[in-house]
């Protein structure tokens, strides 16, 4: 269970700024990863010597590695963060919280009592009402968590991950902006194409979920056929991969975030 309120919020930034450095709350993951240069060096301004701290030169030059590990906490970060934006304990971003502040939880009082039972219910559930050793009730929490934001995240990375990235100086119009940062996931590899259809829900196609949010995700099938017609007739690029080959893409382009980091890093400080 997680607070609605966040996540009405969040995805609202991310689909009309989808994969922009300074608006999409989904790809402000610094100084975990990085998804462009300009992203990885974002945090010399924050020191008065301006330059990378060692936590954020090595988890740059690793982040290909450290990617999975890192989507399997991903979803103790998002109970910490519904959590706190339900009891007014604070926002995960500095954009979340003007929006916090702009519209407010749609529901405070049953957020609330939601996230409570929810809590209450997994100590029970964890404690195997009461059977559980501690160790034990604390391993079957960590592992029901952990691989539930595992998958949670690939989905929602694969959408993504690894595609174009703008700032507010470069950013295209509205169309090719959600067309060119986005990934739809098809069968592959061994992976049927209803397999792929029940895993992701409807987020197998993204790029329609992004061009028509609103749209039931029964219906875009349909829509999909339509969006790829036009894109091919107007020339804008439409991305497609297989679980096996986003994944891929996604580690190629954080490797190549990590090579022209260090590369830059070097010419920047060549006594280093």
């Amino acid at each position: 269970c997680q607070c609605p309120g966040p996540h009405h919020a969040v995805p609202n930034l991310h689909n009309t700024s989808a994969m922009t450095s300074d608006g999409d709350p989904d790809i402000d993951t610094m100084p975990l990863l990085a998804w462009s240069i300009k992203q990885a060096q974002s945090f010399r301004e924050l020191r008065a010597d301006g330059k990378d701290s060692a936590f954020v030169k090595f988890m740059i030059k690793w982040q290909a590695f450290t990617y999975f590990p890192i989507l399997l906490i991903a979803r103790l970060s998002w109970l910490n963060e519904s959590f706190k934006t339900a009891y007014g304990l604070g926002a995960s971003s500095a954009n979340a919280e003007i929006e916090m502040k702009r519209r407010g939880l749609q529901y405070p009082y049953l957020e609330r009592v939601g996230i409570a039972m929810h809590w209450t219910w997994m100590a029970v559930l964890a404690s195997g009402f009461g059977r559980f050793s501690p160790l034990y009730g604390m391993a079957y929490f960590l592992l029901a968590t952990c691989s539930c934001g595992l998958f949670l995240a690939l989905v929602f990375g694969l959408g993504h991950n690894g595609m174009a990235t703008y700032d507010a100086e470069t950013r295209p119009d509205f169309w090719k902006l959600q067309v060119t940062t986005t990934r739809n996931i098809t069968g592959g590899h061994g992976f049927p194409q209803f397999f792929v259809d029940w895993l992701c829900g409807g987020l197998q196609y993204q790029v329609d979920h992004h061009l028509f949010p609103m749209m039931p995700r029964h219906n875009l099938a349909k829509c999909h056929k339509l969006v790829e017609s036009f894109c091919k007739e107007w020339g804008v690029q439409y991305h497609e991969a297989d679980l096996v080959v986003g994944t891929i893409e996604v580690l190629q382009h954080l490797a190549k975030v990590s090579d022209d980091f260090l590369v830059d890093m070097v010419k920047e400080f060549p006594a280093m």
